[in-house]
């Protein structure tokens, strides 16, 4: 009897996630459970940690109820806010519901036809504008979540342009990541990092200015050099194999008839680049958050039906059957914020703060720098909120960089560009997860294709804080 050669399934992204939770949750047997005593910050309203209050506390491991339990509390519990999902999850749903109405129009598909008509032979400057218009939303107010939506949208037209999937989620996540990596007034990050740090906000702005356009040089000379390869050889795709079907998906199938461009698919379009402006005007102006904009696109929804015609079934069942295509995204995003739930349930996230307050003592100032990125880098897997981070660490840190003779701008911005950096990989991130999810990107196959690009991006950043200690 001839034995079945075994061969290695990679698991599913689900199944990463809950494996990283279980393991958070071994964690909490080993690390000693531990809390620094908080003061509240009335410039940010948090709660922030005092130097030295450091001391250990009675241990509480997670068990496996608590694993189980954690996607559901990260989910709706209000006392685990940065780390609750379900204003980010119902902000996708509707999302998939608004897109899928829009889609019915034909106005998306029309309009996709028509850009590659016009571009036809110069698709490959997309990817540099549209990085540019990405990484000014990173830069400015730390566009994450809000970059959702346009995964949807990029990806298709992509696939038109004979690129992959891969290509379109890079142009949004790499474009917004390397905003949020070179942040320069991005109040989620920069400012609440200064203010707990007790600098200005402007103060090291030239350091970060400089992280921001190298390293949008490097990432869109890496994105545009792997286009012109796929675009010359599709073979070459590191999703190749999946090709048919993205294609199948994202664009239907080959032999569906291209929807005329009329004045009313126009007017739908119209409507639908409004809805976008309207969502960055109102986080970047209004302090809008996700409620607001799940409320934007329902009414967009309800519009873009009425401009189309659409019968009231017709509508229903398109919202509904949109809203079912991207409830697996929501999923990953409430699973990837348990792992969140377990370490702080466990006590044991300000036990390792402690502990690398005790590794960063007597250091000199470049390698003090350079420890300090590092370990923000760590702490972001830990505490995927970037104000959260900064909030949590910066009281601790900042004070530490005056005996190392360092300013504390260098720490804010070694900070940010940490926080920034592991967000383009960071399984714990729903934007990341959510995002990949929305492309058809296999998680394992992005985090092999931009390990080169994260590696010169690491090298860049730790040069640049070294020039920024010493002058």
């Amino acid at each position: 009897m001839k034995l079945k050669k075994f061969k290695f399934n990679f698991p599913s992204t689900y199944t990463i996630l809950m494996v990283l939770t279980a393991l958070m949750a071994v964690l909490t047997y080993i690390i000693p459970a531990g809390e620094y005593e908080m003061v509240k910050n009335e410039v940010l309203n948090k709660l922030v940690p005092i130097v030295g209050t450091y001391h250990e506390i009675k241990a509480t491991p997670q068990g496996i109820i608590d694993v189980l339990m954690a996607p559901i509390q990260g989910f709706y519990n209000p006392a685990t806010a940065e780390a609750r999902a379900v204003d980010i999850a119902v902000f996708v749903i509707i999302i998939g519901a608004y897109l899928s109405v829009v889609t019915e129009t034909g106005a998306i598909d029309a309009g996709i036809a028509k850009v590659m008509a016009r571009l036809k032979g110069r698709e490959q400057w997309m990817i540099p504008i549209l990085m540019a218009l990405f990484a000014m939303g990173g830069t400015v107010y730390g566009m994450a979540e809000e970059t959702l939506p346009f995964y949807t949208i990029l990806v298709p037209i992509m696939l038109a342009a004979g690129y992959d999937t891969v290509v379109g989620a890079a142009i949004v996540m790499v474009g917004a990541g390397i905003g949020c990596l070179g942040s320069t007034i991005n109040p989620f990050a920069t400012v609440v990092a200064s203010n707990a740090a007790y600098i200005n906000f402007l103060d090291g702005i030239g350091i970060r200015v400089a992280i921001l356009v190298v390293g949008w040089l490097m990432c869109t000379i890496f994105v545009m050099r792997y286009a012109a390869k796929i675009k010359a050889d599709p073979a070459k795709s590191v999703t190749y194999k999946n090709l048919n079907d993205d294609k199948a998906h994202f664009l239907g199938q080959s032999n569906q008839e291209i929807p005329e461009f009329t004045l009313r698919r126009k007017i739908i379009l119209a409507e639908f680049a409004l809805t976008f402006g309207v969502m960055i005007w109102g986080v970047s102006s209004k302090g809008w958050w996700m409620g607001e904009l799940s409320t934007l696109f329902i009414g967009s929804s309800i519009l873009a039906g009425i401009l189309a015609g659409m019968s009231e079934k017709t509508f229903s069942n398109r919202f509904i059957t949109g809203a079912q295509d991207l409830l697996g995204v929501a999923l990953i995003i409430v699973i990837a914020r348990g792992i969140v739930v377990v370490m702080d349930n466990g006590h044991i996230t300000h036990t390792i703060l402690h502990y690398t307050e005790s590794w960063l003592a007597g250091l000199p100032p470049i390698p003090f720098i350079n420890a300090i990125y590092w370990i923000e880098a760590m702490l972001c897997l830990i505490v995927p909120s970037s104000s959260g981070l900064a909030v949590l660490s910066m009281p601790i840190f900042a004070p530490l960089a005056d005996f190392a003779h360092v300013s504390r701008e260098m720490v804010v911005t070694a900070y940010q560009s940490a926080s920034g950096l592991p967000n383009l990989i960071t399984p714990t991130s729903g934007v990341v997860m959510g995002g990949l999810a929305l492309s058809h990107v296999p998680y394992v196959t992005w985090c092999k294709w931009i390990a080169p690009l994260l590696a010169g991006l690491i090298v860049m950043i730790m040069i640049l804080l070294s020039i920024g200690v010493m002058l």
